[in-house]
């Protein structure tokens, strides 16, 4: 019984290395089998290249033909931008963002054409710009803005114009903002956006402008010669455009006075040269020819004596 208990263990271990040995050689593939799977593999890739390669055909061919065709709408952008004066570094930017935008389109559609699902991409990638959209929503705006003012042209360097609240001579015209400055040779920085979508006055689109002056003389002048003192200045001033012709007209009757409005035409650049200079030569000419020109007074009547102070 001994030599049994002995002999036991040993046959065991016998039994486990040979099964060992089986289970090796069968997880080694022999050569038939990989040649089995090789040529169902090869099968398997000229089935999908007979099946495919129509669409991948098409696909190349409509890739090449659309990069072509976005390469001269690109030029065609940039040609037809330039011909209408845009700053040649909006110009070149705007072609760019038309092209990536047409690339992007193009590769979706070859993509869908090879059988590529291109629904969740298209979500993702509107996500994405809705969220970078919405973070960049001012800056965003005023390069609109800026892209507006350069392409529709509403002023350019050098106008004098009113807008955003603020006026001035335009300095510069940049992608997101307008440069001004000031007559007093402040610098003003104005979001696009806020021109933009705001009303705007340009003071300089038009060679001519209209002076308006007003004036007041007293009830007791002569209108007519009052008239006759700012037609004589007029019409000797070789700055005055005689067509239209000027006019000196009675404008209201107001409390104090008789209210003149003086209007004449100049070049635009005589604005405001003009319009200074004729508020000191009216005053003076009425001076000389003694016709008043009265300032707001309030009389006050004392009424009453000792009889009402007792009372």
């Amino acid at each position: 019984m001994s030599n049994v208990r002995t002999l036991v263990p040993e046959q065991a271990a016998t039994d486990a290395d040979t099964a060992s040995t089986t289970t090796d050689a069968a997880a080694v593939p022999s050569a038939g089998e990989i040649t089995q799977w090789a040529s169902e593999a090869t099968s398997q890739l000229i089935d999908l290249g007979v099946a495919y390669a129509p669409r991948l055909g098409l696909a190349l061919l409509v890739l090449v033909i659309g990069w072509i065709v976005i390469g001269i709408l690109r030029r065609g952008i940039n040609r037809v931008l330039s011909m209408r004066s845009i700053d040649p570094t909006v110009g070149n930017f705007l072609g760019s963002v038309a092209a990536i935008a047409l690339k992007v389109m193009l590769l979706l559609s070859v993509a869908g054409m090879v059988g590529v699902e291109v629904t969740s991409f298209i979500a993702i990638l509107s996500a994405a710009t809705l969220a970078i959209g919405m973070a960049l929503k001012g800056t965003l705006s005023n390069f609109a803005g800026g892209v507006s003012v350069m392409i529709f042209r509403p002023y350019k360097v050098g106008d004098f114009i009113e807008g955003g609240g603020h006026s001035g001579s335009v300095k510069a015209i940049q992608i997101f903002n307008t440069v001004l400055t000031t007559g007093d040779n402040r610098t003003i920085i104005i979001p696009n956006n806020a021109i933009a979508t705001g009303s705007l006055v340009n003071f300089s689109t038009q060679s001519t402008r209209r002076v308006q002056i007003g004036v007041g003389i007293g009830y007791e002048d002569d209108i007519d010669k009052a008239r006759d003192i700012v037609m004589n200045l007029l019409l000797a001033d070789g700055r005055i455009h005689t067509d239209p012709a000027p006019m000196a007209v009675v404008g209201a009757l107001g409390e104090s006075s008789v209210d003149l409005v003086i209007r004449f035409w100049v070049d635009a650049g005589d604005f405001w040269p003009t319009t200074f200079d004729y508020n000191e030569r009216i005053k003076k000419a009425f001076d000389a020819a003694g016709v008043n020109i009265p300032y707001p007074q309030q009389v006050v009547r004392h009424v009453g004596g000792p009889a009402g102070d007792a009372a």
